[in-house]
């Protein structure tokens, strides 16, 4: 079973969306779209009466729904929808309210623990830098927060910062898939590009294509590559 992204172009590239019930990581430098793909995936879930999670440690519900403003995908919309959830665990509350989960165990261990138990299609994380904040030792904590994502039910896109594409961390290498957004500057400009850096029972190319911002959100060029200079 393959679900779509939500991101026009982009599931053309994928055989017609990504393996449903995998963990896949989104990487890219700041400003790359990264934000914007998840809203975009996790607004299609809410469409389809998918139950959804959006996990965030840096913006509130609010903020998040303001930088989504200018698309017209509907991101407001799917904020107020009864089968989406957003968790801010920037604030006290929300990381006591996982204590239900676990008592004892870590702040990646509960939160993964409230994924399985409530069973929800549709996960975003966003992001695995801040995620580390809340543990003494980062690339343990992200290690053992992206294998019990593994197993759950759900699919889970899981976003990275990443400025170097072939500096891969543990959770690329956990991941069923890795897409990256690529920022470019070449003759005075900004040039963005999508890559497919892996993705497990799909073929692909690994070439970069060509993304954009639209009003409709991110829209991906299946037939135009992108060769940086």
């Amino acid at each position: 079973m393959r679900i779509s992204t939500g991101v026009a172009g982009l599931d053309s590239l994928l055989d017609g969306g990504l393996p449903a019930r995998r963990l896949y990581t989104l990487s890219g430098p700041p400003g790359s779209g990264k934000t914007t793909l998840a809203a975009q995936y996790v607004t299609e879930g809410v469409k389809n009466g998918e139950d959804v999670l959006y996990v965030t440690m840096h913006e509130t519900r609010n903020e998040l729904v303001d930088d989504m403003a200018n698309y017209e995908f509907g991101f407001s919309r799917t904020a107020n929808a009864e089968n989406f959830e957003f968790l801010n665990l920037t604030r006290e509350r929300s990381r006591r309210s996982l204590t239900q989960y676990g008592r004892e165990s870590g702040l990646s261990s509960r939160l993964a623990s409230m994924i399985r138990q409530e069973d929800y299609d549709r996960v975003v994380v966003d992001s695995t830098m801040l995620l580390a904040h809340f543990a003494d030792d980062a690339d343990a904590e992200v290690t053992h927060f992206a294998t019990g994502l593994k197993q759950t039910d759900a699919t889970v896109l899981l976003v990275s910062e990443m400025t170097d594409p072939t500096a891969y961390a543990e959770e690329h290498y956990l991941a069923h898939g890795v897409i990256f957004l690529h920022n470019f500057l070449e003759n005075g400009g900004m040039t963005r590009g999508i890559q497919l850096v892996k993705m497990r029972g799909t073929n692909i190319d690994c070439d970069i294509r060509d993304v954009s911002f639209t009003g409709a959100g991110l829209q991906v060029d299946p037939g135009r590559k992108v060769r940086p200079e």
